[in-house]
Order: structure tokens, then sequence, then C-alpha cells
């Protein structure tokens, strides 16, 4: 009795150490901005509402307001779990690098030395994704911008240049490891999801052509897709095209997995259109992020950031998120119509 006695506590040692096994943990977050633009009218641009005599009437003051509110929440994201918060951030609808460099120099983000990366694409609006980065965590190596193109005529009668924003792949080094982030904005929903589709699955399946390039030169790639997709994640685009899956278990070799799907069928959203939660701003890894040895990266976990700050308290739109603007072009002193999700990811310290 004695010697069974004796290795229970052995076990319970040991499991108790594992326990306490310490772990570096880094925090990669998304965020679509709404409507970043500058108040400096550029003619290759369609930014004419977003000028002091638009129908916006975006004034220095509004930008400046507009970079406030943005550099508080984004200096937030994953600071639950991290205190340095997010290594990197996908960012989508800026109007150019000019309004990221704007956004770094705020006190909140300068304090952490971000940097930004942004390539102009041909969207007709002239918004773009980037990428913020906290240099003491991740060093870019490779950044290059995919345009969408298309056959059908829905955008371009003339042509097949479809006029939207590029798929950003940017590559490096998270604190030693190679990993490939994609940050992405796809077509939206304009004349309804169905007749929209089209779209959004050429933009799926641009994303599909760029991850087999990676993973032809690497089979062990570790590949971050992030962005606004303009679906939800079990819609054709994400569930049948990337094939990205609900459940981690079922991820096989360069496969994925949509770490926002459980969070969706919980009934959580990142934005509200009339009282309906849709999630659209997903994050999906590549399967080499689920099955890394303990020593390297690995997913641990996901989470929609929905704090209470973010948060429209009344009104139309009660209960979604503090837009920048409401109903009429009403400036609500907001943050963005989409709530930021992050993801984190660790490994055992050395």
């Amino acid at each position: 009795m004695r010697k069974i006695f004796s290795i229970i506590l052995i076990l319970c040692a040991i499991f108790a150490n594992a326990q306490k096994k310490d772990y570096s943990v880094v925090a990669i977050g998304f965020y679509n901005l709404e409507n970043l633009f500058d108040t400096i009218n550029d003619p290759n641009k369609n930014d004419e509402e977003y000028l002091p005599d638009g129908g916006m009437h975006w004034s220095p003051l509004k930008y400046k307001h507009k970079l406030h509110n943005m550099s508080y929440a984004l200096s937030l994201l994953g600071t639950d779990v991290t205190p340095r918060g997010c290594a990197v951030i996908g960012v989508a609808e800026v109007e150019n690098i000019g309004c990221l460099e704007d956004l770094c120099r705020e006190p909140e983000m300068a304090e952490r030395n971000y940097k930004p990366i942004l390539l102009e694409g041909p969207d007709r609006r002239g918004v773009d994704v980037g990428l913020l980065y906290n240099p003491d965590y991740f060093t870019p190596t490779r950044t290059q911008g995919y345009m969408l193109r298309m056959k059908d005529g829905v955008y371009d009668a003339q042509g097949d240049t479809v006029h939207t924003r590029f798929e950003l792949l940017v590559s490096g080094y998270l604190q030693g490891e190679k990993v490939h982030i994609i940050v992405n904005h796809w077509p939206s929903r304009w004349g309804g999801e169905e007749y929209s589709r089209p779209r959004r699955v050429a933009a799926a399946t641009l994303l599909m052509t760029i991850t087999d390039s990676l993973y032809q030169h690497d089979p062990k790639a570790k590949i971050i897709i992030m962005g606004d997709m303009n679906d939800d994640p079990d819609n054709v685009s994400c569930a049948e095209v990337i094939n990205a899956k609900l459940k981690a278990t079922t991820v096989g070799a360069k496969g994925f997995y949509n770490t926002m799907w459980p969070i969706f069928k919980k009934g959580i959203g990142t934005l509200m259109y009339q009282g309906n939660w849709n999630l659209f701003d997903q994050i999906i890894i590549s399967e080499p992020l689920l099955n890394a040895p303990r020593s390297e990266w690995s997913y641990w976990k996901a989470e929609v950031f929905n704090k209470d700050f973010l948060v429209q308290k009344e009104g139309i739109g009660k209960g979604g998120p503090l837009r920048t603007h409401g109903n009429g072009g009403v400036w609500l002193n907001g943050y963005a119509d989409h709530f930021p999700t992050l993801i984190y990811l660790l490994r055992e310290k050395k």
C-alpha cells in the first residue's frame, strides 16, 4: 500500500512540475480600422467623402481623434495575456502608409516602437491592408502584394482586373522562427451575398495559390491567414475553397484550421448587421502551427476582442461595435464597425 501511495505522490509531483513549465507567449491580431483616411485629397483615389468639404466633413480634429482611438484599442490587444501586447497586427481599410505612420506615432503605439507595412493596391476607394509589427518580436524579410484577377466582368467590363485590395504576404522571423502572414480584405457583399459570392471564391482561390507556393517551398510552413473575408467561417470561400476546418483534430498535412469557427459557433461575431452577428474577421492557421514541438511556436487559443469600451451602448446598432460614424454620417467619435480578433502562440522557454 505504501508503495502504491509513493508512486501516486511521484506521479503527482511530475504532473505538478509539468504544469509549472515556463512558456513564452505571443499575440497575433487583426483589426479592420474602418476608413482610416487622412484629410489630404489624392487625385488618384476616391477619397472625396473623407475630406473637410466631403460628406463626412472629415477634419484634422476628427482624424486626430480617430488615430487616438485606434491606437488606444490596438495597444490593448493581447495585454490580458502578454503585457507588451501584439507582436504583429494585420489591419484593413487604410488609405496609405502615411496613415499607418501617423498611427504608430501616437503615444500608445510609439512606446512599443511599432513599424508599418503597406503596399498600395488597385482598390477603387483607395483603401488597403497593412501590417504593424513590433521589431522586438518580428523581423520581416519579404513583402509581396498579390492582385486579384477575374474574368466574369463583374468589376471591369474592359478586362479582368478586379479593383480590390492586394492580398499582402509578409514573411519573416517571429523571435527566430520563420512564419508567413497573409493579410486579406476580400470583396464586399455589395449586391447581396449570393450575387457577390464568386468574387470571394476567387479571392480564396488566389489565397490558395499563395499558400500552395509556400507549402511547396516548405511542407512545414507556418502560415497565418488573417483578414476581413466578408464571409463567415462556414461560407463556401472559407469552409470549402480554403477547407479551413472547424475542429483542429481533423486538419491533415498541409491543411488549415479556422481558429474563429468555434467562436462563431457560440454565436459570437465581429460585426453586427440588422441585429445579426457575422464573424468576417478571421484568423486561419496552417497545420504545422497545430502540431509543432513544444520548443517551437504553436497555437494556443483565439478570441474576439469585444471589450466594453468598443461596444455601442444605445440607439441603432446597440450592442455592436461603436463606429466612427453612425447613420447619416453622424460623428460618434467611436472606433470601428468591426471588433478585432486575436490568436495566441506559445512555446517552451529554453
